[in-house]
């Protein structure tokens, strides 16, 4: 805490920190990190900001860990699939039998409870999947025994995927009420995906409207309006952001052509303790200084919301890709957590995503999946 009360100090006094790198290694010592001024405005220079710990990286990940739901079963069967990750990175082979028998275990001794979260509507594909992550994890067993991390590596996503299928169909409705000055937004009351074309490759990417449906809607509707079809990434910031939505004249983001007005999305960002999002103020001028959002900027491919530096409230179309190399910083508490709203994630396209900067095009952009979920105000 200390070390970040020092970074907020430095960046808010306009004090340039140097990066020290160690020879002959691939990642950076961030003691203090990196120029003035909030960055991702209109007109301003961009930072990206410490870092550290032993946080969730992968976004599929932290997607699953999102969904607003309370089954015990299914997490611990979560849990142990995503441990084996870390364990198979060090070979902790006790370890990651451990994990994988853990799994096995929820799958067939807490089956019931496992269904007992699913609607009733839904529990026969519940079942189905269930029993092929039985079935899976005694092939990941045969796999331990001859030490086939390569194929250990592949099952547990493959798994991990189907966790994630049963875990979507527990949520039932929407958890919470959005506040009622917001009715004049777009809202995301669930999930989206987004197919980006680029002409530097495709992009996939998932809107969480469970954790921002303001930030989440206003960018599905953009989408969906073929806003962005056509527009550069106007902005790149070393190997930290690439930004677009700006468009074209002299407006910096959406003018609704109905009302003529300036479509104006507020901060909003929720935590795990948090029932709603709040909503018009960082999480560090809400003194709450080492909480983490729900969706942070752990992962590669972060999808965010430009604002100016000094409103809060001022963002629009402009959104940034959160460029963050673990190999290179590594993930925990982040600067950028709580004063920009993340709203999804790219799961697919991470190399296109690594050769995109300022001067690239989005080709198009549309929405594949979830556009039911979107509200738009009457």
């Amino acid at each position: 805490m200390l070390i970040k009360f020092c970074i907020n100090k430095l960046l808010r006094n306009s004090i340039k920190i140097p990066v020290l790198k160690i020879h002959g290694l691939k990642i950076f010592l961030l003691t203090c990190l990196i120029s003035s001024s909030l960055f991702l405005g209109f007109s301003e220079s961009a930072i990206a900001g410490l870092a550290q710990g032993d946080s969730i990286t992968d976004p599929k990940a932290i997607l699953r860990y999102a969904l607003p739901i309370e089954n015990d079963a299914v997490r611990k069967m979560q849990d142990s699939l995503e441990d084996l990750s870390r364990q198979l990175r060090v070979k902790m082979w006790g370890k990651i039998n451990k994990d994988i028998k853990k799994a096995g275990f929820q799958a067939t001794n807490r089956r019931d409870q496992i269904l007992a979260g699913v609607p009733t509507e839904f529990q026969p594909q519940a079942e189905v999947l269930i029993d092929k992550v039985a079935s899976g994890v005694e092939e990941m067993k045969e796999f331990a025994q001859v030490k086939d991390r390569e194929s250990l590596y592949l099952k547990r996503r493959e798994l991990l995927d189907v966790v994630g299928e049963i875990e979507e169909s527990m949520v039932v409705g929407f958890p919470y009420e959005v506040p009622a000055e917001y009715a004049n937004l777009p809202q995301l009351l669930g999930r989206a995906t987004v197919a980006m074309k680029t002409n530097k490759g495709d992009l996939t990417v998932v809107i969480d409207g469970y954790s921002a449906p303001i930030n989440g809607g206003n960018f599905v509707d953009l989408v969906d309006r073929g806003f962005y079809d056509g527009l550069d990434f106007n902005r790149a910031e070393d190997f930290y952001i690439v930004q677009a939505g700006d468009p074209p004249g002299k407006e910096d983001g959406f003018v609704d052509p109905k009302t003529k007005q300036y479509r104006s999305i507020p901060l909003e960002v929720i935590t795990p303790d948090d029932e709603i999002p709040v909503y018009g103020a960082t999480l560090e001028e809400m003194g709450r200084y080492l909480d983490t959002p729900t969706l942070p900027f752990n992962a590669y491919g972060a999808i965010a919301l430009a604002r100016p530096a000094d409103d809060p409230n001022g963002g629009s179309s402009q959104f940034f890709f959160f460029k963050f190399d673990t190999e290179l910083t590594p993930p925990g508490y982040n600067l950028m957590d709580g004063r920009y709203s993340v709203f999804g994630y790219a799961i697919e396209g991470k190399e296109t995503l690594a050769e995109l900067t300022a001067g690239d095009k989005i080709i198009s952009a549309k929405v594949v999946k979830g556009l039911e979920n979107l509200v738009k105000p009457s």
